[in-house]
């Protein structure tokens, strides 16, 4: 056979060989992510409110604060920000646990099996980008890994504040021990300025009311 023939042939081969990207898996991890939007944060449940914010609703505020955060920090912003916005990821398939459930169940090693199912049909890309950004998370080694936990906590006593201002007075209790776990300054002069806020007030320096 002609060295040319058997080139084409070779080639040929090669390309069936070769799996064409698939784009379903990602669709599929989309629809998913999509689920937090009904998955309800628990923890609210306990403090008495009926319609409490959703997962979502928590990891996109994780991901504003995380960034402002970082910018205080004078750190690139990248990192901390996508450790915010995934961190609760794993919740679509095993939805959010208060910390009395906690209490009794490993919600840790579910957590840690559900997102390595997650992660097994992505492009290699996003599988190695998002594994490297939770196992920082984890091991709280970095200022980035550092910074989204304290936007996670903030957003957290934000909520509480805000729910409790509009009455929930069992909200209040979230507001007591949370804090001693910030570790950045940044993170820690925003909840001193905290205490003191009013969540209403933003909105009403918009707002011209007319006599």
């Amino acid at each position: 056979m002609p060295p040319r023939l058997q080139l084409f042939f070779a080639m040929k081969s090669q390309n069936k060989k070769r799996k064409p990207k698939k784009t379903k898996p990602a669709l599929d991890f989309f629809a998913e992510a999509g689920l937090l939007k009904r998955v309800k944060r628990s923890g609210w449940w306990v403090a008495g409110i009926k319609n409490p914010e959703s997962v979502a609703d928590h990891s996109f505020r994780c991901a504003v604060i995380a960034h402002y955060i970082a910018h205080m920090e004078k750190t690139p912003p990248y990192e901390a920000v996508m450790m915010a916005l995934f961190n609760d990821i794993h919740e679509a398939r095993i939805n959010d646990l208060h910390k009395m459930g906690h209490f009794y169940i490993d919600f840790k090693e579910a957590e840690k099996k559900v997102f390595q199912d997650q992660m097994e049909n992505l492009d290699i890309g996003v599988q190695k980008d998002l594994r490297q950004l939770r196992d920082k998370y984890d091991k709280q080694q970095t200022l980035a890994s550092l910074i989204a936990r304290d936007a996670d906590i903030l957003e957290c006593l934000l909520q509480a504040k805000e729910y409790h201002q509009d009455g929930h007075t069992k909200a209040k209790i979230f507001l007591k021990r949370a804090p001693s776990f910030l570790r950045t300054k940044s993170a820690k002069k925003l909840w001193k300025q905290l205490q003191t806020w009013d969540s209403s007030l933003w909105w009403q320096n918009v707002v011209k009311f007319e006599r």
